[in-house]
């Protein structure tokens, strides 16, 4: 049986991570096949509904997984022990601090991982606001679709550097 924070782990980093995996893919196609030259103008137009679907999605999904992260899950990471106490198990910050092997996750892996994690949604959101905000233009303005791809490209960067620290970091010390 998984505990409470072994589920809200798992919707973190899997089922937001899938989620977060999902809306990019099909963001990402749709941006880069927006082009009047490709497509007819009912597709255009259907593209369109479905970018603006995409990258909202994203955004909001981004943010989720973030505020969970940060709110629900890592007060549980940092909890102090009680004093005496021997077994860190349910402290996994006070566990890779305690082994001078694994201390380095948690004092350049976590620590990093904490900042960038914040850029993803934020990141997320200007993609999105690109396409919510200048719509169709980005069918015949082809740098400012390229800069909607930067961002949402960013945006999914810094949550892959993000999600494979908290990955490794899970792996040694896990929410239990």
């Amino acid at each position: 049986n998984l505990t409470s924070r072994e589920t809200l782990t798992i919707a973190h980093g899997m089922i937001f991570g899938a989620l977060f995996l999902l809306t990019f893919g099909g963001g990402i196609a749709s941006l880069c096949t927006l082009r009047p030259e490709w497509l007819t103008v009912e597709g255009l137009h259907e593209r369109m509904i479905r970018l603006k679907i995409g990258v909202t999605s994203m955004a909001l999904v981004a943010w989720v997984t973030v505020i969970t992260g940060t709110y629900v899950l890592h007060p549980w990471y940092r909890a102090k022990p009680p004093a005496g106490t021997e077994d860190l198990t349910n402290y996994p910050r006070s566990l890779l601090l305690s082994n001078p092997d694994t201390a380095d996750l948690h004092k350049f892996a976590m620590e990093w991982k904490e900042h960038v994690a914040w850029t993803s949604p934020i990141l997320a959101s200007v993609a999105a606001f690109i396409v919510l905000y200048y719509g169709n233009q980005l069918i015949v303005d082809r740098r400012l679709r390229w800069t909607a791809i930067g961002f949402f490209v960013l945006a999914f960067s810094a949550a892959g550097v993000a999600g494979a620290m908290g990955a490794l970091i899970a792996r040694a010390a896990p929410l239990q």
